[in-house]
């Protein structure tokens, strides 16, 4: 997968890097582009031991035939500090080198983390997103930001999630009575297309298969 040239530096400090967040926001595309979606990078960090460095994976899910096509990892210093809120800072310049050893072209690219749900509206997958201006899916473990009521017990059960009186994602159920997920919108997608493709990725796990498979990878890398 050929990477453009980035639109910034990596070597910011904080003050620079919210900066640089409240720049590139204004540049989120929430409409989807045209599909069809088949092929979805799923991409996730972890970090080394000693906390020096970044591991992030990506894999390559095939949605048509249910299949792995692709994954790599790939290991870069850590060179930003643990700010909550500016975590692609630390995370995306080994996101996106993962993604560069991508033989074939995803469709949509759906990050383990934040994208519209986030304080500046940039979380990693707008940021990644906007970077490559490519389709990208925020798919959370956890709520940074919004309000919301508890979803329904059953698979596809959402709610809206809602900040300072802005819808910036929903609260999914992936599975029967299992903690929910959180879905915003990365960069070229509304919600529900979103929505759609992290139900049509899943395999009977909370997790989506691509940001499942990726969060294995970089678990194992991490430790070597």
């Amino acid at each position: 997968m050929l990477l453009p040239r980035p639109l910034h530096a990596w070597d910011l400090t904080p003050k620079e890097a919210v900066a640089v967040q409240r720049k590139l926001a204004p540049l989120i595309v929430r409409q989807a582009s045209r599909g069809p979606f088949r092929l979805i990078a799923g991409v996730d960090a972890a970090f080394s031991r000693d906390g020096t460095r970044c591991v992030a994976g990506v894999v390559l899910w095939d949605m048509k035939v249910r299949e792995e096509i692709e994954s790599h990892t790939v290991s870069r210093p850590l060179r930003f500090p643990y700010i909550p809120g500016l975590l692609s800072f630390r995370e995306a310049p080994a996101v996106l080198a993962a993604l560069g050893k991508l033989q074939h072209m995803p469709d949509a690219i759906m990050c383990d983390g934040q994208g519209l749900a986030h304080p500046r509206r940039l979380g990693i997958a707008c940021h990644i997103g906007v970077l490559l201006d490519r389709s990208t899916i925020g798919c959370a473990k956890s709520r940074l930001v919004g309000i919301h009521r508890t979803p329904g017990p059953k698979r596809g059960a959402n709610v809206r999630l809602v900040d300072r009186g802005e819808v910036v994602g929903c609260v999914l159920r992936t599975r029967d009575n299992v903690k929910p997920l959180y879905i915003s919108v990365g960069h070229r997608l509304d919600l529900a297309t979103a929505r759609h493709l992290v139900l049509r990725c899943g395999e009977g796990y909370r997790l989506p298969e691509p940001t499942r498979r990726a969060d294995h990878l970089v678990a194992i890398a991490s430790k070597r």
